[in-house]
């Protein structure tokens, strides 16, 4: 299979991976709000929140590995096999610490505290109840997210994310549907969270043994594990799972810190308001994952002309979709909100649209992460993490209890201005001593983009009676600024991305 076509495939399966959350997302919110209460419903998205921030370090580790068969390259089989069979031992380890941890929170009973509800409607059982289904969902993502994720990263590297991401779509579809109809029936927070946790698992059954197969086709062997190859990639990963630590605080832990102050309802309306925002920054992850590979074979190779052919295909998107999209979705994303939470959640433009620069700031900064992190970097990493989780935590304590949910919402969105500053700075760097360039005008055209969507949204919150007006002056600096990104690509990232997007030269 093809670079192009690799592309086109794992970017459809994601794209659809990501549609059926977005839909399901969309249809589970109405269900929630109508058969529990928001406190409960913000509870559950509490349980969701810490359980990500459980797995940061395992997920870390992943990362790292998967990098590391990507710099091994298809040839040297028996140091792949090495390097998997030894991450998954590690794997399993962190997996079974985590059990243990959350099981001796759960027996002491101090495992509710995490949580720091304040609200009163909340009781103790479902607190309990809470932990336990954190204590599920360890053991579901140690099958299925744990040692599976390992494997299909040394998949990836013989050209099989396309395959394992069409997998994923079963996946997805399943997570999805599970609590919708568990919520229908009428069963509460426990029950729907030992169904999930339990469809997960089989799920993965069928995709288990297509990864044996992919891998015995391959020549991939099971090898005894080496615990010292094993702890000294964990230790050289360690960087990185900080850094996925922090940068998961910065995205779910928000989540969690604004609780005491908002309580349940707050955070049900704060996740509920996101909801939107993740989905499209998911889908930017389905653009820049498939990519990776051969992403890092053109900076190795010193290519400067496919670097930027994956560097314009990111930022095109950015210019001539999300940037539109964002800006235009405010004229009728209240009424829609409204609807859709069944008046149980007021809408508050100015965090929409904060969230939505979040979006698109991290869109562009896309390529500066892909560089550092396809490097392993992770010293840098770990820096930028440190740095803008800290922003992002100070952030909320100060401005939470002053501004409310939208304080969040600025919070992160300094944040993510300060990363997107830093990685640019370290990527930059990096290229420099490599004998690469930064391409400066299509990012600053990129940057222009942003510019004008947070303009645009802005002015339709502040004189929502113009918006007709506002939203002819938006498409015209629109379309201007996607024709000065078209003349300023080189001629073949131009005809690539013609290719990629199916159109004829």
């Amino acid at each position: 299979m093809s670079v192009t076509s690799r592309l086109i495939s794992g970017s459809v399966a994601s794209w659809i991976h990501i549609g059926i959350t977005l839909v399901t997302q969309i249809a589970l919110v109405p269900l929630y709000l109508t058969y529990w209460n928001i406190e409960t419903y913000g509870l559950w998205l509490a349980i969701l929140s810490l359980g990500t921030l459980l797995t940061s370090l395992d997920f870390g580790y992943q990362e790292y590995l998967g990098y590391e068969f990507l710099k091994i390259g298809k040839d040297n089989r028996l140091l792949v096999s090495k390097f998997l069979c030894s991450g998954a031992l590690i794997c399993l380890i962190l997996g079974i610490v985590q059990i243990t941890i959350i099981s001796v929170f759960l027996l002491l009973g101090t495992l509710p505290d995490q949580f720091n509800t304040t609200t009163a409607t909340i009781g103790k059982n479902e607190i309990y109840e809470a932990g336990t289904i954190l204590l599920i969902q360890s053991f579901s993502w140690l099958l299925s997210g744990s040692i599976s994720g390992t494997i299909n990263r040394a998949l990836s590297t013989y050209g099989y994310y396309p395959r394992m991401a069409w997998w994923g779509v079963l996946s997805a579809v399943m997570a999805n549907v599970t609590p919708a109809v568990m919520v229908i029936q009428g069963f509460g927070l426990l029950e729907t969270g030992i169904m999930v946790g339990v469809v997960k698992v089989f799920v993965e059954i069928p995709i288990y043994f297509d990864r044996f197969r992919l891998l015995r086709r391959e020549r991939i062997r099971f090898v005894k594990p080496s615990l010292k190859l094993g702890w000294t990639t964990f230790i050289q990963s360690f960087f990185l799972s900080v850094t996925a630590l922090l940068e998961n605080m910065r995205q779910q832990g928000a989540r969690l810190l604004i609780t005491p102050f908002t309580g349940a309802a707050g955070l049900a309306a704060f996740s509920t308001m996101r909801t939107g925002t993740n989905v499209a920054m998911q889908g930017l992850h389905t653009i820049t994952n498939p990519l990776m590979p051969d992403f890092m074979r053109f900076l190795h190779d010193r290519d400067q002309a496919r670097c930027e052919i994956a560097f314009g295909t990111i930022w095109m998107i950015t210019v001539g979709l999300l940037a539109p999209a964002f800006a235009f979705i405010q004229i009728f994303i209240a009424p829609l909100f409204m609807t859709w939470t069944r008046g149980n959640i007021p809408f508050n433009p100015w965090l929409f649209a904060t969230l939505s620069l979040c979006v698109l700031i991290y869109a562009i900064t896309q390529p500066a992460i892909s560089v550092v992190r396809g490097n392993n970097l992770v010293r840098q990493q770990l820096v930028i993490s440190c740095i803008t989780g800290v922003i992002a935590i100070i952030g909320i304590l100060i401005l939470v209890p002053r501004f409310g949910i939208l304080g969040a919402g600025i919070a992160l969105l300094i944040a993510e201005i300060t990363a997107n500053v830093a990685f640019l700075y370290v990527a930059k760097s990096w290229l420099h001593q490599n004998r690469l360039f930064w391409p400066v005008k299509p990012y600053g055209i990129a940057v222009m983009s942003v510019c004008i969507a947070a303009l645009s949204m802005a002015a339709l919150i502040v004189f929502p009676e113009a918006k007709l007006i506002i939203l002819l002056v938006s498409s015209i600096l629109f379309i201007w600024n996607f024709g000065r990104y078209w003349h300023v690509l080189p001629l073949v990232a131009v005809q690539r991305i013609k290719n990629i997007l199916g159109v004829v030269g």
